[in-house]
């Protein structure tokens, strides 16, 4: 199943941080917010994940176009272009479809410019800041037995006021 993640937002409510890079490479303990999503994903087994870019889509190009250089240990031979890149890491098998979605592109567009990625199938979909810590099998399991179009799962946000 695709996992559809939406990172074309502006992030303005994290101006500090977004002013140079999106809002899913803000980092949270070394790594981006994306990264842990999308690890989230993967421990339930969902390994193919389609990006949906946007405001400074080139920093999450660049981040996983350099990946496996900069999370590994590897070998080159300057002058051939020979790259031997060494061991093995957690993220092995992850397949990530970039797609340029446009910067003023709603979500609803977003998704419909992804159409070829994704499929006629089933897919998942989040934004790239959207760290959660939900059972995503219980989740599936529920929205194939209720025989849905969609599910959405959301949090109750807390009131300034205290509950």
């Amino acid at each position: 199943m695709k996992i559809v993640l939406l990172c074309g937002g502006l992030g303005t409510r994290l101006r500090e941080e977004t002013e140079f890079r999106p809002k899913p490479m803000v980092e949270i303990g070394g790594r981006p917010i994306l990264w842990h999503i999308m690890k989230h994903y993967a421990h339930f087994g969902h390994k193919e994940f389609v990006l949906a870019l946007g405001y400074k889509g080139d920093v999450i190009r660049d981040y996983f176009l350099h990946y496996e250089v900069r999370n590994r240990d590897f070998t080159i031979t300057l002058g051939k272009n020979d790259l031997e890149i060494h061991g093995w890491h957690a993220e092995d098998g992850w397949q990530v479809t970039l797609a340029e979605t446009g910067a003023q592109t709603f979500t609803g567009g977003r998704l419909k410019r992804l159409a070829s990625y994704v499929g006629g199938g089933r897919f998942m979909a989040t934004y790239g800041d959207g760290v959660a810590d939900i059972d995503l099998a219980a989740l599936l399991a529920f929205h194939q037995a209720k025989g849905r179009m969609g599910t959405v799962t959301a949090v109750r946000p807390a009131s300034r006021f205290g509950e």
